[in-house]
């Protein structure tokens, strides 16, 4: 989840990965969303050590870690499993994902997304998702979203979040009449650390969302439909995997058109010549 932009310099490199810290702190000191601290450090380092490794030999220089770190911390919390490999395979191909599915040199997936999507589809028997939700505590839910929509505002993607918050609860709404439950019910899951996680960081990942405004709030307008379709055939993880199929089409389309006005602009600014007699 590259957070850091051209304009975005100096300590706002910092502030998405003590945010997402903060969020894992007060989920484990309020409810014990971790099974093992160890897990998480195991995932954290071994992205970290897959950035470093892939960066030099593709790159050849180090590149901030501040992603690799996201990416890592991400993957302690989102998953579940007895053993200790999943987590250490998530946190590898969520990394590699990034240096191998690129098109036109940049990456489809965002890293995260990808490594939690293909262990939860692949692996069901082995590992699990995150599904604790932060309950009465609005206290903690309040500081989470203030600091939450502060940064996304920060990094220009404060209109992402909106769009699919509103999306999502306007869905909500609709699924609770056709499967006959309660409105609340539908909608609780915008209050649980993997919702946090989903909204904050992997649904706004600059690296991965397309080029213009109205182009991301499309996208996650579409992300919204799918999860409601997958939620009503009973995925469990429908977020994450609505995002895996429409994220990287999106992206895909959005470089195609942008190599194209490219290649037209440059055509167009070359001189023209003619033969007078």
């Amino acid at each position: 989840m590259p957070w850091i932009t051209k304009s975005t310099k100096g300590y706002f490199q910092y502030v998405p990965p003590a945010f997402i810290t903060l969020l894992l702190l007060i989920g484990q000191l309020s409810f014990g969303v971790l099974d093992s601290y160890l897990y998480v450090v195991v995932s954290i380092v071994a992205a970290v050590l897959t950035e470093i490794i892939l960066s030099r030999i593709y790159f050849g220089k180090w590149k901030s870690l501040s992603s690799a770190y996201i990416s890592g911390i991400s993957v302690g919390i989102l998953i579940r499993s007895v053993s200790i490999w999943p987590y250490i395979i998530t946190s590898v191909l969520s990394i590699m994902s990034k240096y191998i599915l690129k098109y036109n040199g940049r990456h489809l997936w965002n890293p995260s997304n990808f490594g939690v999507s293909w262990m939860l589809f692949m692996a069901p028997l082995d590992v699990a998702g995150l599904s604790i939700q932060w309950g009465s505590n609005f206290l903690g839910l309040a500081v989470i979203w203030a600091l939450g929509l502060a940064i996304v505002y920060r990094a220009k993607r404060f209109h992402v979040t909106i769009a699919y918050v509103i999306s999502f609860i306007i869905l909500a709404y609709v699924r609770s009449l056709i499967v006959g439950d309660t409105f609340l019910a539908e909608v609780s899951p915008l209050t649980g650390p993997m919702y946090q996680l989903f909204i904050f960081f992997m649904i706004t990942d600059p690296g991965t969302s397309v080029s213009t405004r109205k182009g991301r709030i499309i996208v996650v307008i579409i992300v919204a439909l799918v999860e409601f379709v997958l939620r009503l055939n009973s995925f469990i993880y429908a977020p994450f995997y609505a995002l895996f199929l429409v994220g990287p089409v999106a992206k895909y389309i959005d470089l195609k058109r942008s190599a194209k006005k490219a290649a037209v602009a440059d055509y167009n600014s070359k001189p023209t010549y003619s033969l007078q007699t």
